[in-house]
């Protein structure tokens, strides 16, 4: 089966099937609602690591009675929360196929603003890779300090393994982390559950020694103070789009159970943020230098037992693994790019467990390259995320307030988009101008190459599709007369082959040898020529000088001379290779039949074809 490289106009392969004809053994490779959340969902829900302490540490600059705004703050991000839910929820059943924001500015606010919330996504994919993967790895260096040293190697390590996990399909990886997700979300619904049952902390022992970051001169608190706080703890909601951008990778009805999974993601996710901000306030905590803030929550609602110890190695272990969500998430865009010919079409292809291994590994490469850049350093990446999932945000909301443009009965729908247009765009902006000197123009920068890139890479298959007359009735094949030529360098059973197989491809068949002009190889080439005289293989043995010890050129320079005698001659070279039984043999082989091929490949229009002689 083959496929254009230019997509038809209109295809839309990612269509559901009937349930006749639907591929059960690849059904069974699929997410279920569960394994989706799972899945899809570590993102979001680590979030509650560090969105809150993020929100905390910005209102410390106004000193205690900043720290009261902690609720009122986390109250905003729930609603902007709900908002995000109920309108990704609407693109799932407007987008089955996926794609997420790529899907909807595509439809509907043309190529452009689609690859700027496809490239926003990509960004947003990538760094929460290279979080996560840091931020589990601190705190693992944090309750281990001797670790701290090697902290880079580890978080490669972690990435290793994912990846690994990942390329044995996404069920697979989905059943790997249903129990860490199962045991943090409940230890983290325990330890409020306690908490709102105290009236006082139980224990103070994880902040004891450690110095309190409270401002001593604290400011006022402003506007701009809530604006900051409001953007930072925003950070908890990266990973909300995810399940709308994989709906393929569920099971049938897809639609439907990716919808189950985004609102259980929302309401999971919206409890655990609130309920931690309101311990914050009832137990009075301030952000302390080495203890996080959710340390300081287990410590005071569960006390300094075996219970704080469950809850900060079940965080440890999601953060680490919650890049799985990129892993679920961007091989789905990539392959959606891909279709619409603005990436390599080799990330479009799936193994044989329902894996885009071409996108996973892209994805880990570029992972690894960022963890090496910032040395495993989680505040060296932090400034940089979660501006492009805004982005991405806004960009979804505009297009589905369009889309319900027209439609009877959706008045509600376009009421709803068009609310989360405007939170996610102001919240765009606050989070780019808040973080924009902190690192957040390298974003800003990023965002408009890879827009660039994508548009080249269109470019390029579009000029393809053009030579090669896509979409277009071609004319009816000619029948050309056609010459096969064998490179040979000596007599043998692989040479008897080659010129059976090329007698039975071509009209006329001719055998050539390079001759070089030192007097070793002259003698060679004699004794070559008087040996094909005694075989007679009813083959011409033509001989082609070279006063270089070059292989591969003369022998694409004497296919040009063919060609050029009379251009309406098919050639066709056969180079004859040996295939040795074992792999580590290869090293023993002399390698001319790639040079040739090389050669002839870069240098000519002629057919190469590499006859394979199995020596086993």
């Amino acid at each position: 089966m083959t496929t254009s490289l230019i997509a038809e106009p209109g295809a839309n392969p990612g269509d559901e099937e009937p349930p006749d004809l639907r591929d059960t053994a690849g059904e069974k490779h699929r997410l279920t609602a569960v394994t989706g959340l799972a899945a899809l969902s570590l993102d979001a829900m680590a979030s509650v690591a560090y969105g809150p302490e993020a929100i905390v540490l910005v209102l410390a600059a106004a000193g205690a009675h900043g720290l009261g705004f902690t609720l009122p703050v986390t109250l905003a991000i729930a609603g902007l929360l709900a908002v995000l839910v109920a309108s990704y929820r609407q693109v799932i059943a407007a987008f089955p196929d996926g794609g997420g924001s790529y899907a909807v500015a595509k439809t509907h606010l043309g190529p452009c603003i689609s690859l700027v919330a496809a490239a926003s996504l990509v960004l947003d994919y990538v760094l929460n890779v290279a979080v996560a993967v840091t931020a589990g790895v601190a705190a693992l260096t944090s309750a281990f300090p001797g670790l701290y040293g090697d902290r880079l190697w580890i978080c490669l390590a972690v990435l290793v393994l994912i990846t690994a996990v990942n390329l044995r399909g996404i069920v697979d990886s989905a059943r790997a982390f249903i129990v860490p997700t199962v045991i943090f979300v409940g230890s983290i619904m325990v330890l409020i559950a306690v908490g709102l049952f105290r009236s006082a902390p139980v224990s103070t022992e994880a902040a004891t020694g450690h110095a309190s970051v409270l401002a001593d001169n604290a400011t006022a608190v402003g506007a701009l103070l809530l604006l900051k706080a409001f953007a930072s703890g925003c950070s908890a909601l990266t990973g909300v789009e995810a399940i709308a951008n994989a709906v393929p990778s569920f099971r049938a009805p897809r639609a439907r159970r990716a919808q189950h999974a985004e609102i259980a993601l929302g309401a999971v996710l919206g409890v655990m943020l609130i309920g931690l901000s309101v311990l914050i306030a009832r137990f009075h905590l301030q952000p302390v230098e080495g203890v996080t803030v959710l340390a300081q929550l287990a410590d005071a609602s569960l006390g300094h037992n075996w219970s704080f110890y469950v809850v900060q190695c079940a965080t440890t272990i999601l953060l680490a693994l919650s890049a799985n969500t990129s892993f679920g998430g961007l091989p789905v865009l990539l392959k959606l790019l891909a279709r619409d010919n603005y990436l390599p079409h080799v990330f479009a292809l799936k193994a044989d467990r329902q894996v885009h291994r071409h996108g996973v590994l892209t994805l880990a490469a570029v992972s690894a390259a960022l963890l090496v850049f910032s040395g495993g350093d989680t505040n060296t990446l932090v400034p940089l995320f979660a501006i492009g999932v805004f982005v991405g945000f806004t960009i979804a909301q505009v297009g589905m307030v369009i889309h319900w443009r027209g439609v009877p009965g959706s008045l509600g729908k376009t009421l709803l988009n068009g609310l989360g247009t405007l939170l996610t765009g102001v919240s765009a902006i606050v989070v780019t101008a808040t973080k924009f000197s902190d690192g957040a123009w390298l974003i800003v920068v990023a965002l408009p190459l890879l827009v660039l890139a994508f548009q080249a890479v269109h470019r390029t298959y579009t000029r393809i599709g053009e030579r090669l007359g896509l979409g277009r009735i071609p004319q009816c094949p000619a029948h050309a007369r056609s010459l096969v030529i064998v490179p040979v360098s000596g007599i043998s059973r692989l040479t008897s082959e080659a010129l059976t197989a090329a007698n039975s491809l071509g009209d006329e068949v001719r055998a050539v040898t390079v001759c070089h002009t030192d007097p070793e190889d002259r003698a060679a080439t004699e004794a070559l020529t008087r040996d094909w005289a005694l075989w007679n293989p009813g083959v011409a043995l033509i001989r082609i000088p070279s006063e270089r010890r070059t292989l591969g050129k003369p022998v694409a320079d004497y296919v040009r001379e063919v060609s050029a005698v009379d251009p309406s001659t098919r050639v066709t070279v056969l180079v004859p290779e040996a295939e040795p039984e074992h792999v580590w043999q290869r090293i023993l082989q002399n390698q001319r039949g790639a040079i040739v091929a090389h050669a002839v490949r870069r240098d000519t229009d002629a057919v190469i074809c590499r006859l394979r002689f199995r020596l086993s």
